[in-house]
């Protein structure tokens, strides 16, 4: 099927190097398009599924997408509507399946929807592989031989260390060696059950464990809901008998209230990975004991470096809640104070990062690439950490969270992890706010756990002579 749509769209006008959008949410028809664009050569541009209009606009005139596949609707909105917003000269085409000339995205010559019913000026997905010819296909066997590790395949949108949205160009080169060594981490070559995925293919760690993973591996995966659903997540488990999932901590916590409420037994999980935000120690003994996890591991890293730091099998339930995992195979990393000189193990720091699994630049954007990128090739992620002689590290924060007050500086994660210690806080968020005193107040949110209440005295008098 990827190959029939790879043909496709080359009888469609496009060639290697070419940029495809994939705008939807989780579904086959996304993870062939994805794997049809790697075997035509063309770089896929994975697009967030909750884009609106303008973030579409800019995404496509950013990077120049040529071509875009959409689902037909992602949640409550309508793609289609989305986009004739984006090309109004839709409304004047006389049939479906025409080449666009839209003046807001003059880029994009051609649409596709991954569905059987036909949109105005649009292809459908099954009309599109239905094209491919003996010649086509020939030529994408060819084209096999011709592509190269270092040619840029993929390009995801990332806001780095600053706040605007940048193109990251990664090759085939940093995701196949990627997906290689996180999977062998994660144990993939040896499951013997499905992984349920809950997170999007647009994400770093849905990309690399979701298609670069099971398909290095070949190991069964399931979608169990076209948006997320922890209920389905857990019922696509039970059914499928899965072996492995990922996701954040509060996924997890969810996970563990429904299958209570519910009275349903989980009992082939064998690996999780989670990311995003720390892992209570609390939340993992639960994870253990309702959901009959075994191994718990942290997968850390961002989308200019991959995922640069798991978990291992092995680890012990401190390892597994208190780090952010082992460096990954083949991969350097070091911590540095403000001048870039290293500073010893166990002393904070940013942390820099190098290997396989950085990105090739953002497109076409030169400034921004050597700021991130240094000339011996070490990334400046923006992450305050901490690295063990061992390998195993652990993110402080960021270093533009870090809340100034009378001149104290002060890490939200350290107060994160101080206040999810409480027997009733399930989890928290700390941040700074201006205040024309202090330069800065700290601010926290709070989510209890079912069946508690806190005021703002208990939190207060929980942190008498502690904090």
């Amino acid at each position: 099927q990827a190959d029939n749509l790879a043909a496709g769209l080359l009888q469609l006008g496009l060639s290697p190097g070419n940029r495809l959008g994939i705008w939807g949410p989780n579904s086959s028809e996304w993870f062939i398009s994805r794997l049809a664009a790697a075997r035509a050569g063309l770089i896929a541009v994975q697009i967030d599924p909750a884009y609106q209009a303008p973030q579409m606009v800019e995404s496509i005139n950013k990077v120049g997408i040529k071509a875009l596949i959409c689902s037909d609707f992602y949640k409550t909105n309508s793609c289609y509507q989305i986009i004739r917003a984006v090309v109004p000269e839709l409304d004047n085409c006389p049939e479906s399946g025409v080449e666009l000339n839209g003046s807001r995205v003059p880029t994009l010559k051609t649409l596709i929807f991954m569905s059987d019913k036909e949109y105005l000026g649009a292809y459908r997905l099954s009309d599109v592989m239905a094209t491919a010819r003996p010649e086509t296909l020939k030529a994408i066997r060819k084209l096999q031989t011709m592509i190269q590790p270092d040619d840029g395949c993929t390009i995801q949108f990332s806001s780095g260390t600053t706040g605007s949205p940048k193109g990251v160009l990664l090759s085939n080169h940093n995701l196949i060696n990627n997906a290689r060594f996180i999977g062998r981490r994660l144990d993939m070559n040896m499951l013997d059950g499905a992984l349920v995925l809950p997170v999007l293919f647009c994400h770093t760690s849905g990309l690399m464990a979701g298609i670069m993973g099971t398909v290095r591996f070949g190991a069964t995966l399931i979608l169990p809901s076209a948006t997320f659903d922890i209920k389905k997540t857990l019922e696509a488990i039970i059914k499928f008998g899965a072996a492995m999932t990922l996701g954040t901590p509060s996924l997890f916590v969810d996970m563990i209230t429904i299958a209570r409420q519910e009275g349903l037994k989980v009992t082939t999980l064998k690996t999780v990975a989670y990311g995003g935000a720390p892992c209570p120690v609390q939340v993992a003994l639960e994870m253990k004991e309702v959901l009959n996890i075994k191994r718990i591991l942290p997968i850390f890293g961002m989308t200019e470096t991959g995922l640069t730091f798991v978990g291992k099998p092995e680890d012990t339930l401190e390892q597994m809640t208190s780090t952010s995992g082992c460096l990954c195979y083949h991969t350097e990393a070091k911590v540095v104070d403000v001048n870039g000189r290293m500073v010893p193990m166990g002393t904070q720091g940013e942390l820099w990062v190098r290997g396989y699994s950085v990105m090739n630049e953002y497109w076409g954007d030169e400034e921004m690439t050597r700021q991130l990128i240094t000339k011996d090739g070490w990334v400046k992620t923006g992450d305050l950490f901490i690295l063990q002689e061992d390998g195993y590290g652990k993110v402080v924060g960021r270093i533009n969270e870090v809340i100034i007050r009378i001149g104290d500086k002060i890490f939200p994660t350290e107060l994160e992890e101080f206040f999810q210690e409480h027997p009733d806080v399930q989890e928290t968020q700390v941040f700074g706010v201006p205040d024309s005193r202090t330069g800065e107040e700290i601010c926290a949110y709070f989510r209890l756990k079912d069946g508690t209440t806190l005021t703002q005295q208990d939190i207060v008098d929980y942190c008498k002579g502690k904090v």
